[in-house]
Order: C-alpha cells, then sequence, then structure tokens
C-alpha cells in the first residue's frame, strides 16, 4: 500500500514539473519594424512608419509610402506570432521600381487597362504602359509611388490621404483619396476606401499585400488551402486582359469553390494558367453573404493553423500565386522572396472595365463620393 502511495506522489510531482515546463515554455515572438529605418524623405516628403494593436495582441505596421501594410502580426492557436505579410526593413527598400506592390494601395485603376487607353464622354485617355503594351496598377507613379499624408485616429485605427491632379499618369481629375485601416476587436484588419473627383474619370483602389499564412519568407504557398466564392471568372488573352464574357469555373483548374491546396492544378496543361504562369485572374464573386459583405475567399496556412478569410463589398477578386517572385529583393527577416512564397488576393472591380462596357461601371463623377470596404478576418483551426 504505501509502495503504491508513493508511486501516486511520484507521478503527481513528475506531470506538475512536465505541466509547469509546458507553461513556462516560451512563445515564438515577432518583432514589428523599427520606426527609425523609415524615416526620411522620399521625393522631398516625410515618410514614417506608424503602428496599430488591438487588445488581442494583433499588431500592424504601416509606411506613408504608397499607404502601405508593411507587417501584419497575428496568432496562431497555440498563441505563436506571425507576420502573414511580406515587407521590408526600410522605406526606402518599397522605392524600387522593380518590386513596387509590396503591401500598397495600389490605383487610381488597380489591374490592367488595355493598351493604356480609354474613352470617357468622348475624348480618349492614353496611359503609361507598364505591362507590355497595358498599364498595370495606375500607372509608373500611381497611388503605391505616392507619399501620403497620415493621421493616428488612435491605437487601432489610422488614416491616410493623397491628392492627385488633373492628367497624372493620363488620367482625368483632380481627385482626393482616403484610405483608413482598422484593428477590430475580432481580428480583423478593415481597409475603407474614399475617393472624390472633380471631373468624370474612374476609380478602382485595392490592397496589393502578399500573404503566406505560415509567415513571412516561410515557404512556399502551394500547400497552404484556399477557397474562392466565385463561380466565375473572366477569361483573358495572352496579355491578361479580359476577353469580354464571364464563364464558369466548374471542370477548370481555376474551380477554388471548394477549398483545395493553392498547388494542387497551378501545373495543369490550360491556355490560361500558361498566360499568366500560374493563377493571375479576376474571379467573380458569387455574391454570397457575411456581415452584410461578399464572402470573398478563404485561405488557410498548413503549418501554422492561421486562417484568413476576406469580405468585401466589391464584385471580383484578383488571385496572383507569386508567379514571377525570383529572389530578387530580400524580405524583413532577411529571407528572399523566392518563387510562390505568396499570394496576393486583392478584392476590387473587374480588369480593364473603363474598356468593357458590360462589366460593373468605374465611373466617378463630380459630386459623387466613391466609397469601398474590405475585412481580413483572422482566426485558427
Amino acid at each position: 500500500m504505501k509502495k503504491s502511495i508513493f508511486i501516486l506522489i511520484a507521478l503527481f510531482f513528475s506531470m506538475a514539473i512536465i505541466s509547469c515546463n509546458q507553461s513556462s515554455k516560451k512563445k515564438d515572438t515577432v518583432a514589428l519594424p523599427d520606426i527609425s529605418q523609415f524615416k526620411g524623405q522620399i521625393d522631398g516628403k516625410d515618410v514614417s512608419l506608424f503602428y496599430l494593436k488591438n487588445k488581442n495582441g494583433m499588431e500592424a505596421a504601416f509606411t506613408n509610402f504608397g499607404a502601405r501594410v508593411v507587417a501584419l502580426i497575428v496568432k496562431d492557436k497555440d498563441g505563436n506570432q506571425h507576420d502573414v505579410v511580406l515587407g521590408f526593413n526600410k522605406a526606402t527598400d518599397y522605392n524600387n521600381p522593380e518590386e513596387p506592390y509590396y503591401g500598397a494601395i495600389v490605383g487610381p485603376f488597380a489591374n490592367r487597362i488595355a493598351n493604356g487607353t480609354f474613352s470617357l464622354d468622348g475624348q480618349t485617355y492614353h496611359l503609361p504602359q507598364n505591362n507590355g503594351r497595358n498599364t498595370l496598377h495606375g500607372g509608373l507613379k500611381g497611388l503605391h509611388f505616392q507619399v501620403w499624408d497620415a493621421k493616428q485616429l488612435s491605437d487601432t485605427s489610422l488614416e491616410f490621404t493623397c491628392n492627385l491632379s488633373d492628367g497624372t499618369e493620363g488620367f482625368p481629375g483632380n481627385r482626393q483619396f482616403n484610405v483608413t485601416y482598422t484593428l477590430t476587436p475580432n481580428n480583423e484588419l478593415v481597409i475603407h476606401y474614399e475617393a472624390t473627383t472633380d471631373k468624370p474619370t474612374v476609380i478602382n483602389l485595392s490592397n496589393h499585400s502578399y500573404f503566406n499564412l505560415n509567415g513571412e519568407g516561410n515557404g512556399t504557398i502551394l500547400n497552404q488551402k484556399l477557397q474562392i466564392f466565385a463561380n466565375q471568372f473572366t477569361p483573358v488573352d495572352s496579355t491578361l486582359i479580359p476577353t469580354g464574357k464571364p464563364e464558369d469555373v466548374k471542370g477548370t483548374p481555376l474551380d477554388f469553390t471548394q477549398p483545395k491546396t493553392i498547388g494542387k492544378d497551378i501545373n495543369v496543361k490550360y491556355d490560361q494558367l500558361a498566360f499568366g504562369r500560374g493563377y493571375d485572374f479576376n474571379y467573380v464573386l458569387s455574391g454570397e453573404k457575411e456581415d452584410g459583405y461578399n464572402l470573398a475567399c478563404k485561405m488557410t496556412g498548413d503549418k501554422t493553423g492561421i486562417v484568413m478569410e476576406i469580405l468585401t463589398d466589391q464584385p471580383g477578386l484578383q488571385f496572383y500565386s507569386g508567379n514571377f517572385m525570383a529572389d530578387r529583393t530580400t524580405l524583413s527577416n532577411g529571407v528572399k522572396d523566392s518563387y510562390r512564397t505568396a499570394v496576393a488576393l486583392e478584392p476590387q472591380h473587374f480588369p480593364d472595365s473603363p474598356n468593357q462596357p458590360d462589366f460593373p461601371s468605374t465611373i466617378l463623377n463630380p459630386g459623387e463620393k466613391y466609397q469601398s470596404t474590405s475585412v481580413y478576418r483572422f482566426s485558427n483551426e
């Protein structure tokens, strides 16, 4: 009997020691970029770094150069931190024409405009052709290469403002843009966009963050699962300009109506995949609603179990699978931006809408206000 009691006591203390060791195990943490590396000037204007943090310990960093998301730190189910957005350690690293879109607000017209031209109210406008013969993301010096004014609204909210004069990069109208980033108590990054103009123009705004839900620089995204709530996409020609009529994704490698790994069908022989060298397509959202928004997509990190859902009031989602990432830049954690180590998921209007009368309109007139909201919600499996 005494022997049994001693064994029970020994087992109790052993379990207590194991429990203590587990509870005291240090969780992985990620440091936000240093503000001192961001303070300075670009194009004669002051740039800096700004921080947001919610009550759950979700953190983010932004720079007013391009109104960019520099870092977005979320926790996995074990409380370990992961920076799920690719970024750099210095503001000047973002001032790179070879890799211009990391984390940036893209516009005044996100995505492509065919042949760098469109007509509005009988006048033809000519834009810089910075993507082959097409215009991409507002031209050579779109919103991504502007120094925005910044206003810290609270610990959880930040506003950026930028003005573009009539004719900038060929687009009409003196335009004002406002973008507000907010971290909510529900571990959401909410991006709210506004724009006004004094002349008829076209507006299509989005954020071009690159996501890896296993953490920045932590390997390929091909094993991460993705679901896109869209039954159709807009097929493209060899220059990635929509041919005009949406088609069903069913029966094609572009079908993400059910969760599947990004790499499952990425190398299937299919002309659309060949044009983009992988996924680079606008999905026509099916209109499935959650909290009043279109449910756009759900992505899950295979190593961390971190889940990101995107909700938006926009009609489309551009999905780009990092097909041109090629170790050209060094990320904030010292790792290269290797091939397909991140994805861009951009809620927006359809590409080339100014030249596609059957697509939802992107025209903004004087006296009107462009408004849009997208929600990036994080949780764990």
